[in-house]
């Protein structure tokens, strides 16, 4: 009964003002706590200014910048992206197509036997005769949206839209995020294939000295062995590392949109990660939902999932189409256009699935089942973009940590090192101390090459948490969703 009174009333407002069965929506609340400051900003190495678009700039590296701007136009997956975007739009437009009445033109010639003829040349007498049959007809039919499917259609549309702006701004946060980290990538491998030429170059010179003192009398052949040793084992840990700056650069190249033999060469002349000239801003949780286009792309998602809750309801009350034909038939060409051909009609049909309605039903319950997992989905992603900050946040404020005091423990290995050469030297310390002393010392300056390796991995990890890289100047533009 309730549906009837509700078919009843939209009926008589319908005519002028339509009415639009279903939920209309509101925006989803975040989950509880979402935009309270994040709990892993660490002062001593973070603000909560609010963090660039372009990020990558606060490295202040023009080339970096060259290669951000690159890949954001020939990035493949930002390509496919943008095509899926288009195609999005061309359904949206195509639901607008409903508001407005649909015509057809049909005009065609037939020779033959038309049965309705032939029946009316036998009641007068004639006998069955080959015509032609000419015709021409406009068809004009027009969906009276009485109960709002195609407004609701037109909604679902524009969210799925915007749900795929916002799936394309995700890429372009990637494509920002990995095309960084692929070129600190090889200016950290570069670094540290220094670092390792240098530490080989240290100890290869201490075998030699110790190879020199075997020869005057002063030390054994087995210390020369060890020292020898040492040597090739420095020695092994280069030719990995230029294998991993190679596989850098074929993969910046990748996100540059380049064939391997295209790869940007003039990259290998970076040995010295990007560094931070301030402390890194990061807003607070507010903000970061704003700024993560996943976020944005799960409550379009929600958006769209209740217009479709419309969209089935409208199926449980009539749909009423008012359709129109002119035109001309006849079996002279030249009599189409007359009076005599003239064919016309006009009004409404009325299509309805009823009194058996279980089918409509069962959609309007998928349809709410379905709303009711994309607000599930909305919350769950909200808990994700917090989690993968916080996360990013804690990493980069430990590798911070950790890196002070790799830092001071180099220190104190190079001047370790130097007092065991020096005493080595004069004949008041073991070869195996001093080779200790080596080791030590290659160990902590590998370690911090790898810290700083480490350090602005972590520094990318966390704008990319952050969600920038998808409104720069380049992108704002094409990240608007047509209304």
């Amino acid at each position: 009964m309730r549906d009837r009174c509700a078919a009843v009333l939209c009926a008589t407002v319908g005519a002028l003002s339509g009415c639009a069965v279903g939920p209309d929506y509101s925006p989803p609340p975040p989950v509880a706590g979402a935009q309270a400051p994040l709990v892993s900003s660490n002062p001593a190495a973070e603000t909560t200014a609010e963090p660039p678009d372009d990020w990558w700039r606060l490295y202040q590296d023009a080339l970096l910048d060259r290669l951000l701007e690159e890949a954001f136009t020939a990035n493949t997956d930002l390509r496919i992206a943008a095509a899926n975007l288009s195609a999005a739009r061309s359904i949206l437009q195509a639901a607008r197509v409903g508001l407005y009445p649909q015509t057809r033109v049909d005009a065609g010639a037939i020779y033959g036997r038309d049965p309705v003829t032939q029946e009316i040349l036998e009641i007068s007498g004639h006998p069955p005769n080959n015509i032609w049959i000419f015709d021409t007809i406009l068809d004009v039919s027009y969906e009276i949206d009485l109960f709002g499917r195609v407004r609701r259609s037109i909604e679902a549309s524009r969210a799925d839209a915007e749900a795929t702006a916002a799936t394309r701004d995700s890429i372009a946060v990637t494509v920002a995020a990995e095309t960084t980290r692929a070129y600190a990538q090889v200016c950290a491998l570069g670094e540290q294939i220094a670092v390792a030429r240098h530490s080989l170059e240290v100890v290869a010179r201490e075998a030699q000295i110790t190879v020199q003192r075997q020869k005057a009398g002063a030390g054994s052949q087995f210390d020369v062995v060890r020292a020898e040793g040492l040597v090739a084992q420095v020695r092994s840990s280069i030719p990995p590392l230029e294998g991993q700056r190679r596989a850098a650069l074929f993969q910046l190249a990748e996100l540059l949109g380049r064939a391997p033999s295209k790869a940007p060469t003039e990259v290998e002349a970076c040995v010295t990660p990007p560094r931070l000239a301030e402390l890194i801003p990061v807003g607070d949780g507010a903000t970061l939902l704003k700024r993560r286009p996943d976020v944005r792309q799960a409550e379009r998602q929600v958006a769209a999932a209740t217009a479709r809750i419309g969209i089935a309801t409208a199926d449980l009350y009539p749909k009423v189409v008012l359709s129109g034909f002119y035109g001309g038939v006849s079996s002279e060409l030249d009599k189409v256009s007359t009076n005599e051909g003239l064919a016309w009609g006009l009004g409404p049909s009325v299509t309805w699935t009823f009194p058996n309605m279980a089918g409509p039903r069962a959609r309007v319950r998928q349809a709410k089942a379905n709303a009711a997992a994309t607000l599930a989905n909305f919350d769950a992603v909200v808990l994700q973009s917090l989690k993968e900050t916080e996360q990013a946040l804690a990493t980069y404020s430990a590798e911070l940590d950790r890196r002070q005091s790799l830092g001071e423990a180099q220190d104190k290995a190079r001047q370790a090192f130097g007092m065991a050469h020096d005493q080595f030297l004069a004949g008041s310390l073991s070869n195996l101390d001093l080779l200790t002393s080596e080791q030590s010392l290659v160990a902590a300056e590998a370690a911090v090459a790898a810290s700083d390796a480490a350090l602005v991995q972590d520094q990318i990890a966390v704008f990319k948490a952050l969600g920038g890289g998808w409104r720069g100047p380049a992108r704002k533009s094409s990240a608007r969703t047509s209304d």
